[in-house]
C-alpha cells in the first residue's frame, strides 16, 4: 500500500507541475496537447513574472501592464482607451489610477476635446520607475526563455503569428 501511495503522490506532483498539460491523455489530438502546453507555459511564465515583480518592485502585474501602456504613449491616454488596451473594466482602471496617482506615478489632466474625459500619463517618477522595472522584466524573459535558441524563438514566433492571422480571418 505504501508504494501505491508514493506512486500516487508522485503522479499528483507531476500533474501539478505540468498544470494544464496534465489534462491531456495519450490518445488526445496533437492540437489539444499543443493548446494545453501553450496554456501551461504561459501560466508558468506569468506566475514567475508576477512573483519577481512583487519581490523586486512590490508591484502587481496589472500595475506593471498599466504603466507599460502609458510608457508607450508619452502624451498619455484617455482612461477609456487605456481600459480597452488593458482589456479590463473602467472601474479597474480607475482604481489603479487612484493608487498610482497617490504614489506620484501618474497624473490626470482634463481632455482638451472632451470635458468628461481624463487623460492619464506617467509622471517623471513613474517613467523612471517603469524603466527600471522594464529592464528587469526583459532580463527575466531572456532568462525564462533561455532554454530556446534564437532560431527556435523565431520559429515559435512565426508559427504563433500564422495562428493569429488564421484566427482573425
Amino acid at each position: 500500500m505504501k508504494q501505491h501511495d508514493d506512486d500516487s503522490h508522485a503522479l499528483l506532483s507531476d500533474a501539478q507541475e505540468l498544470g494544464h498539460e496534465a489534462r491531456a491523455g495519450i490518445g488526445d489530438h496533437a492540437v489539444l496537447k499543443l493548446w494545453l502546453r501553450m496554456l501551461a507555459s504561459t501560466a508558468q511564465v506569468e506566475s514567475e513574472i508576477r512573483k519577481r515583480l512583487r519581490e523586486n518592485f512590490d508591484i502587481s502585474l496589472a500595475r506593471f501592464d498599466y504603466m507599460a501602456q502609458l510608457y508607450r504613449y508619452r502624451e498619455g491616454l484617455k482612461m477609456r482607451v487605456l481600459s480597452r488596451y488593458l482589456m479590463v473594466t473602467g472601474g479597474n482602471v480607475t482604481g489603479l489610477t487612484d493608487e498610482l496617482e497617490r504614489e506620484g506615478m501618474v497624473q490626470r489632466s482634463a481632455s482638451p476635446e472632451d470635458r468628461r474625459a481624463w487623460i492619464v500619463s506617467l509622471t517623471a517618477k513613474g517613467r523612471r520607475s517603469f524603466e527600471a522595472m522594464a529592464k528587469a522584466h526583459e532580463e527575466w524573459l531572456l532568462e525564462l526563455f533561455g532554454g530556446l535558441d534564437e532560431k527556435a524563438v523565431q520559429q515559435v514566433y512565426a508559427h504563433l503569428g500564422a495562428l493569429r492571422v488564421h484566427l482573425v480571418s
